[in-house]
């Protein structure tokens, strides 16, 4: 692909986002009982190629197992106000119901509340008992100062999530820089990396020996990243970047590495054309927050939108659109697009011809607008 002229002395690379591809349909239909949509990472498999993000307003210990028992993932955030406060929803009730400013100062001293070890492995324990995998996500600044508490949880899947991950982290303050190889190499567990949007930063994270890395800075809908910090990339090349450092990864070490996309994930279309574009996965937010059992309680902001210092992203309305099995599975009362993301793209996978999504990795794609 061509670089285009910005000015004299810089080029830019032309870059897409989902909504701007769509899939080629193959030669054949298939029938939707014909269609797997189960993924694999490491000794897990799940019905649904589906994980929740690890926000306060998307997943707690209870979203977590209903989620499991529905063939999903839920990753908890284990630096939120479940791991802050014994009861973290007369928290989240306030909020719901205080004005903006009121809600955001309320919600800024509950996130300044000490992380106790103690309901980390309450937490966890607690969706464990569920029967379902236990998921918990932390940020890479936090993730050595828990690693002793994220061990004796018992978690089965760790996600090191945070706005940009590099595969080393070097500081002024510490002399020993955080390196994620040799971390994730310690932990005797699977380990979620990102996020990430270049070639170069996704082969970087795929060396670290994670199970498998998120693509995607800056594209979710709670995230003001692109415009506070002027960062991002379009998530379909982003993903599609991610996938042929996955090829060289594949072919350098024989180790394949899943691709979860994360950021811009609205409908069950996106989620196909994630898929399409290379991802294994998807970890969604908004959507799910739009469930009546979320915590969000009508509400949803990402982790750094109440960051102390430089809040990142804002706290957006999500009036409930049906429950969690209805945004997942339906049925659908409308053509919004946000109610049955997996019958949506079981039926995208039927209508194009492809089995599995695996297969549906390998459709043809057409740029639709944006040239």
């Amino acid at each position: 692909m061509s670089d285009i002229d910005i000015g004299m002395a810089k080029e830019a690379r032309r870059a897409f986002d989902l909504d701007e591809v769509a899939i080629i349909p193959s030669r054949r239909t298939r029938d939707l009982d014909d269609v797997d949509t189960s993924w694999e990472i490491d000794a897990f498999r799940f019905e649904v190629p589906i994980m929740a993000s690890g926000m306060d307003s998307v997943v707690s210990p209870a979203t977590a197992v209903t989620l499991g028992d529905m063939g999903s993932v839920g990753a908890l955030n284990l630096e939120g106000l479940w791991t802050r406060h014994d009861d973290p929803d007369v928290v989240l009730a306030d909020a719901a119901v205080l004005p903006e400013d009121e809600a955001w100062a309320a919600l800024r001293r509950a996130y300044a509340a000490p992380i106790r070890p103690e309901l980390i492995r309450d937490r966890v324990k607690e969706i464990r008992a569920g029967g379902v995998v236990s998921c918990g996500a932390v940020t890479p600044n936090r993730v050595e100062a828990l690693a002793d508490a994220l061990v004796a949880a018992e978690l089965d899947l760790l996600v090191i999530q945070g706005t940009v991950v590099s595969a080393e982290h070097v500081t002024k303050g510490n002399p020993e820089p955080l390196n994620l190889k040799t971390f994730v190499r310690r932990l005797d567990i699977p380990v979620v990396v990102g996020g990430c949007s270049s070639y170069r930063a996704a082969l970087h994270l795929m060396r670290t020996g994670a199970a498998g890395i998120l693509v995607g800075v800056g594209a979710g809908s709670s995230s003001s990243t692109r415009r506070i910090l002027g960062m991002g990339v379009p998530q379909a090349t982003a993903i599609a970047d991610a996938r042929a450092a996955r090829m060289r990864h594949l072919d350098e070490a024989g180790v394949d590495v899943h691709l979860i996309a994360d950021g811009g994930i609205r409908t069950g279309g996106d989620i196909a054309k994630a898929i399409a574009c290379g991802a294994d996965a998807v970890m969604i937010g908004a959507p799910l927050a739009a469930a009546t059992e979320a915590p969000g309680r009508g509400w949803h902001w990402g982790q750094a939108a109440v960051h102390a210092d430089l809040p990142r992203g804002r706290r957006v309305a999500t009036p409930p659109q049906g429950s969690l099995r209805e945004v997942l599975h339906g049925p659908a009362g409308d053509d919004s697009g946000g109610l049955n993301l997996v019958g949506a793209l079981r039926r995208t996978m039927a209508l194009t011809g492809y089995a599995s999504t695996k297969e549906l990795q390998k459709a043809d794609l057409v740029v639709t607008a944006g040239r």
